[in-house]
């Protein structure tokens, strides 16, 4: 009886040299090869130190520097999802005896680098030696996969593991053990292994899984790769379940998502190209896009000309995680794009082979297309005010205009946890609205002094800086509204009135002075008298009550 073999998914990788490519250029292919996940870090760390950290990559330094019994604790109360970065980025302090914005978000630099160096891998094995480098490459320039290189949170890292898993994927299914034709028992384990570890990292990482699935169908490898294949997912997924159920016990935890509306889908396809962060002209984000779904556009017109593995990959990894997530987020909201950054290497692949198809004379109009948009987009995402929290404004008014003696107050959810982040800036400015610390607490924010507190506290100084944090969820902003009126009825009674005030991006900063005491902001520091522009200068901020201050 004949029996009919089983598509795979790839043929095996055909060396350079044995297809009859001159050996210079395969030379050169490696080369490019190994190049571009230097590029991909060195552009990562370019002006890394520029923007100001955020909400939460203040809590992944805040909480990276405490204690290993009290980071312990934390995971046991919340946000253990997250706890396998947090580890990580603890370890990263140990050896390095402190962590600050720079040496924070360098591991997800190397994250990032790897990831590239991944592609390169994968698209070799699912296209030959010039579709590697050339994903690898669109990987490295594209700017959202660098504002997450700048970033000390866990979605870089996911990013990484999604492309190594995805590689251990194609190559059980390309190989071949015996002449029963069983997939390499090491690729299954590998790929079990790192399924696990993109759950570790972050559960919603496994949404990658579904999208393997998917890839294993269209190639329909047979019935005894499948089996084994769902087995080495299964096993992924089982040793993440206790995250999982410690997770949905700590889900409090979850920050607020946006809402999925018929616009999400191409937003997201946007965000892969440029997060942006509202700093890019909205021409040049819909040249970008446009440019992109341009080369998908010619990659659909010739498919046939693209290498069917390429795609078989590529298309399910790059729609299954996002429609998933849409769909859970009608019942459940968690759509937040970047969740789903572990995407953005099945656009680089599928718009390199979409470049590899398109004919030789006319290559270059895309790139060409698409250079000034990236540029742009680049020097954005990397400019002090592009993330949602300016802390590095904060830091600055207070150097440029604090008097000794100065205390501050801080009001909003984790707004505390900047003078904890950095205490090297805060040194001998108490932070009067704090009872209990986080670290103290097995939490991700400080205990608020209750009024009677506050007002003992009050008695000790004349000056008190009062930083508003502003970007907040629907609900952590109600909380810190009223927690902001409580603390300025305390103020007022104490008879402190605002004298100074300058807002930045995500933050209000204003100088309460008690009447008649203490020295005036020009005294401290001011370098020009009130002007009515947006810059950080002093400005007449509106007085609660009479009396109050310097201007």
């Amino acid at each position: 009886m004949t029996t009919t073999s089983p598509q795979p998914v790839l043929p095996r990788t055909v060396p350079s040299g044995a297809s009859g490519a001159p050996g210079g250029r395969a030379r050169w292919a490696r080369v490019a090869g190994w190049a571009m996940p230097v590029v991909a870090f060195i552009i990562g760390v370019w002006g890394n130190t520029r923007p100001s950290a955020w909400t939460d990559e203040i809590v992944t330094i805040d909480v990276a520097r405490r204690s290993w019994p009290e980071l312990i604790d934390l995971l046991g109360r919340v946000d253990a999802v997250h706890g396998l970065h947090y580890i990580l980025m603890y370890l990263v302090g140990q050896a390095n005896g402190s962590l600050n914005e720079f040496t924070a978000r360098v591991p997800s630099a190397l994250a990032v680098a790897v990831a590239v160096a991944g592609l390169v891998w994968l698209g070799r094995l699912l296209g030959g030696p010039r579709l590697g480098p050339g994903a690898g490459l669109l990987l490295a320039v594209l700017p959202t996969a660098s504002r997450y290189a700048q970033e000390a949170r866990s979605f870089a890292f996911v990013m990484a593991v999604a492309v190594l898993a995805t590689g251990a994927l194609v190559k059980a299914l390309a190989g071949r053990d015996g002449p029963a034709g069983r997939p390499r028992k090491r690729w299954l384990a590998g790929y079990a292994v790192l399924v696990a570890l993109l759950g570790w990292f972050n559960v919603l990482g496994l949404l990658l899984v579904p999208a393997h699935a998917v890839t294993v169908l269209l190639r329909r490898p047979g019935r005894p790769a499948v089996v084994r294949l769902l087995a080495a997912q299964a096993a992924g997924v089982a040793a993440v379940v206790p995250l999982l159920v410690l997770g949905s016990a700590q889900s409090s935890a979850v920050g607020e998502a946006a809402p999925v509306t018929a616009g999400t889908p191409v937003n997201y396809f946007t965000w892969l190209l440029t997060p942006g962060q509202d700093t890019l002209p909205t021409a040049l984000r819909l040249l970008l896009t446009l440019t992109a779904l341009a080369a998908l556009a010619v990659l659909v017109a010739r498919r046939r000309a693209a290498p069917p593995s390429a795609l078989a990959v590529g298309v399910p990894w790059l729609a299954v995680p996002p429609l998933l997530l849409m769909a859970v987020s009608l019942g459940h909201p968690l759509f937040a794009y970047r969740y789903l950054l572990f995407c953005l290497p099945a656009l680089a692949l599928l718009l390199a082979a979409a470049v590899a198809v398109v004919p030789p004379r006319r290559r270059l109009v895309l790139p060409l297309l698409a250079a000034v948009p990236l540029a742009a987009s680049h020097v954005a995402i990397r400019q002090e005010d592009s993330r949602q929290w300016d802390t590095r404004a904060v830091i600055r008014t207070l150097r440029i205009h604090d008097a000794p003696g100065d205390a501050v107050l801080f009001s909003g959810a984790r707004c505390g946890l900047i003078a904890t982040a950095f205490k090297e800036a805060f040194t001998n400015r108490p932070d009067l609205g704090r009872a209990r610390t986080a670290a103290g607490l097995g939490a991700l924010d400080n205990l608020p002094a209750d009024p009677a507190l506050l007002r003992d506290r009050l008695d000790r100084t004349s000056r008190v800086w009062h930083v508003t944090c502003t970007h907040l969820s629907s609900g952590a902003r109600e909380a810190a509204a009223r927690t902001t009126e409580a603390q300025e009825r305390v103020l007022s009674r104490a008879g402190f009135s605002p004298a100074f005030h300058h807002s930045a991006r995500g933050v209000d900063i204003t100088l309460e002075q008690r009447a008649g005491a203490g020295p005036s902001v020009r005294a401290a520091g001011a370098r020009r008298d009130p002007a009515p522009v947006p810059v950080p200068v002093p400005v007449q901020a509106p007085a609660r009550a009479p009396g109050g201050g310097d201007g």
